[in-house]
């Protein structure tokens, strides 16, 4: 992956993607198995959005059972099946206990009604799932000594038991992003980050391209284009500017969902499923309140979801001090027994999702079902470009899918079929059992690389971690980034091979560093200082993304009363 964005601005695509999150990567990907010429471009860094912001779960669709939705049900089953196949490096299956308290439909029963029957409705959600460790389980009922067992912390006596139902888990959301981008890019695509779309190109009333601006040097060109598909998330809308075009076109809703992660190392594998204060309204069956969930990733805890219905621009979502707090009221409320404290939280971030409602009553609440598609052509009367705002990393790919379709309708001719995406292995995903490839990795491993290192490149990289183990052998880089467990090949290898254009984008998300917590000054020197060598940065604009990464970091980190998700603005030039 080169950021040649002369290539962008010599050539005419067939397709030109906007917005390099989960929809746009995975319909880039699938673009070019399908044989187009591709161009994918992200205003800021691949996956830094909602995307990147999200809870790391693949769900299942159990939550669509309340509804009566068993299309939808099945849908998000075949997508979690498709990540474990496609992507078994960077997703795994999650055991999540369901307590149950008291009796009726807060009881066992009524519960292993609901969890059995969505096993029925999913029996083929292992299918061409050849490894073992990768397949998700059905539902099994406990007892209430054996919830305590694994949560002693629930003893109560209205505790009756619980039931553990299992689904998906990515150990880091970007590198799946990624793992798209660089799909394609293999394929052929043409991909650039920091390229913010301000204008589209028009030939009467069809959508030819974009008007794009570098957000690394200022400079503006244009990328000509035969289909556009705007994926560009809650930013997407913010295209249809024009009013002789695009009419006054009224924004959708959108729900700025948000979670914390806790410093507190996990007791058990299992996540645990809290009754919260807030009610889904579109329930046609409920147990209760909407749950919240504490999930054991890697060595931290993670809390959430809270949502709140959000209609400022996407750069002005933040997680207020004051949300915090109550968001740890509410869960040491529920359980006292979790006794959360403030200062154990390390990480807040938040992402725009679609909502089913306007409303701010944070009680009860009309959650988005599904994602949205606009056909410009009946919309506006416009050709040449569809618009997909996604509503979950679970329904990437097969809502992606379902945009290049309805793109594909103006396509000269017959479109090219779908492409089996749902069992193409992306980017470093082509492994048989990854228990089996981790015991080789480790029997050969070398003295100087630690088994914490490299778990975490078999996570990170799959089958291409012997390619970053391979730079790892020259003089410096297999030293480990300050404290943590990233080696300085991972460092180099993100320059050189993954278009890491800034320091947050190493750090953030090409790497475990500041994933769970803030990596000390000391690493961001040491990185900061490997890019400049690789990048020829002058002192200065070292200097700069030393800053901007630690500001960053402090707010995200909760180390300033606000936090705020990733920015893409410019540092200017260097």
């Amino acid at each position: 992956m080169k950021r040649v964005l002369a290539e962008l601005a010599e050539r005419e695509f067939d397709l030109l993607v906007i917005g390099g999150g989960a929809f746009g990567a995975a319909a880039a990907w699938d673009a070019t198995l399908r044989g187009l010429k591709v161009a994918l471009i992200e205003q800021g860094d691949f996956g830094s959005g909602a995307s990147a912001e999200c809870f790391k779960m693949v769900h299942g669709g159990i939550r669509y059972l309340q509804h009566g939705n068993i299309g939808r049900l099945r849908a998000s089953c075949r997508e979690r099946s498709a990540f474990l196949r496609t992507a078994p490096h960077l997703v795994k299956p999650l055991p999540i206990v369901v307590p149950t308290f008291g009796f009726g439909r807060k009881g066992k029963a009524f519960l292993a009604a609901g969890m059995y029957a969505y096993d029925a409705l999913t029996a083929g959600r292992n299918a061409a799932i050849s490894d073992r460790s990768r397949r998700i389980p059905g539902t099994r009922l406990l007892s209430r000594r054996e919830v305590l067992q694994i949560f002693p912390e629930l003893d109560d006596k209205s505790l009756t038991g619980g039931a553990v139902f299992a689904d998906g888990q990515m150990y880091n959301a970007a590198r799946l992003v990624l793992a798209y981008v660089k799909s394609a890019a293999g394929r052929g695509a043409t991909v650039a980050n920091y390229l913010q779309a301000v204008a589209f190109l028009w030939k009467d009333r069809t959508v030819r391209g974009v008007r794009v601006c570098d957000r690394i040097d200022g400079q503006a060109f244009d990328i000509r284009a035969r289909l556009v598909l705007n994926a560009a998330g809650p930013w997407a809308e913010y295209l249809f500017n024009e009013p002789d075009k695009f009419g006054r076109h009224a924004r959708g809703h959108f729900s700025r969902d948000a979670y914390f992660i806790v410093n507190r190392a996990p007791r058990s594998g299992y996540a645990l499923a809290i009754p919260g204060q807030s009610h889904d309204r579109d329930t046609l069956v409920s147990r209760a309140a909407r749950h919240l969930f504490a999930v054991p990733w890697r060595d931290r805890t993670l809390i959430g979801v809270w949502h709140r219905p959000f209609a400022d621009p996407p750069d002005k979502a933040v997680v207020e001090e004051g949300e915090l707090a109550a968001w740890i009221a509410e869960m040491n409320a529920s359980h006292p027994m979790l006794a959360l404290r403030r200062e154990e939280v390390s990480y807040a971030c938040c992402g725009l999702v679609p909502f089913g409602s306007g409303s701010v009553d944070t009680s009860e609440l009309s959650f988005g079902k599904e994602s949205r598609f606009i056909d410009h052509r009946r919309s506006h009367g416009i050709a040449g470009l569809v618009s997909l705002i996604g509503i979950r990393f679970t329904m990437a790919r097969s809502d992606a899918a379902a945009a290049l379709d309805l793109l594909l309708e103006q396509w000269q001719g017959r479109g090219p079929a779908r492409a089996p995406t749902e069992r193409t292995p992306l980017a470093g995903g082509a492994i048989a059992d990854v228990t089996v490839m981790r015991e080789r990795a480790m029997a050969t491993r070398p003295d100087a690389i630690s088994p914490e290192s490299l778990d975490a490149l078999l996570c990170n990289h799959g089958t291409e971690y012997e390619t970053v183990l391979g730079m790892a052998q020259q003089p410096g880089e297999s030293r480990r980034v300050g404290s943590s467990a990233t080696l300085m090949a991972e460092v180099s290898f993100a320059a050189t091979e993954e278009m890491a254009v800034r320091l947050e984008d190493v750090v953030l998300r090409r790497t475990d560093l500041g994933s769970g917590g803030h990596p000390g000054r000391a690493a961001l020197e040491q990185v900061a200082s490997r890019l400049q060598q690789l990048a020829g940065w002058s002192e200065q604009r070292r200097q700069r993304e030393i800053d901007a990464t630690e500001q960053l970091l402090q707010m995200h980190h909760a180390a300033q009363p606000a936090m705020t998700p990733a920015t893409a603005d410019s540092l200017g030039r260097a």
